[in-house]
């Protein structure tokens, strides 16, 4: 199974993150990817491959080339799902927990989301936020693969963002673990 991981955002503009509470989302996506890529590479089931393969990797020269640079290639390499890993804002500090987003509820994508929030709930205790569709989200609707993008928790609220970045390993280990369930490898 072909898992195209996309560690969300540029480490600098052009498509930087958001950032809060001292934590940068580039640099969490990019530590979780890394770590999720680890567990998945441990599995002879999975083949992986990563959008970022440093901490200071710039795609593209804005962000429409950027989006475009990580969706082309996944869909080059013929991967099986494109999951992509973010971390969410909010004006509300107290928004907290995990969601996720994929183009239709029809989508193979939808119950592997459903399984990966099971997972990052177990692994992080923050809360399921459930499953979104967005078919407007371009790394949704320009990949030929089922894709998922990941919320992973709130960089605005501080209990979130202090696990982010302090142990992005739980994260990495909770999607893993949904994806486990998801192709019951468990």
């Amino acid at each position: 199974m072909k898992i195209f991981i996309d560690q969300g955002h540029n480490p600098q503009n052009p498509n930087a993150g958001a950032e809060a509470n001292g934590v940068r989302e580039q640099d969490v996506t990019y530590a979780v990817g890394v770590r999720l890529a680890s567990l998945l590479e441990s599995n002879p089931f999975f083949e992986v491959r990563l959008s970022r393969n440093s901490p200071v990797e710039q795609l593209g020269t804005s962000t429409a080339t950027s989006l475009a640079a990580r969706v082309d290639a996944a869909n080059s390499w013929g991967a099986d799902y494109f999951i992509s890993l973010h971390a969410n804002y909010s004006a509300n500090t107290a928004a907290s927990g995990s969601e996720v987003y994929v183009y239709s509820e029809t989508s193979p994508a939808f119950p592997l989301g459903e399984d990966i929030l099971v997972g990052l709930q177990n692994a992080t205790a923050l809360p399921n936020r459930g499953m979104l569709i967005n078919p407007g989200l371009y790394v949704l609707r320009r990949t030929r693969m089922p894709a998922l993008l990941i919320e992973m928790g709130y960089l605005s609220n501080t209990t979130d963002a202090e696990l982010l970045a302090r142990d992005p390993q739980s994260f990495a280990r909770g999607i893993y673990n949904g994806m486990l369930t998801y192709f019951q490898l468990r």
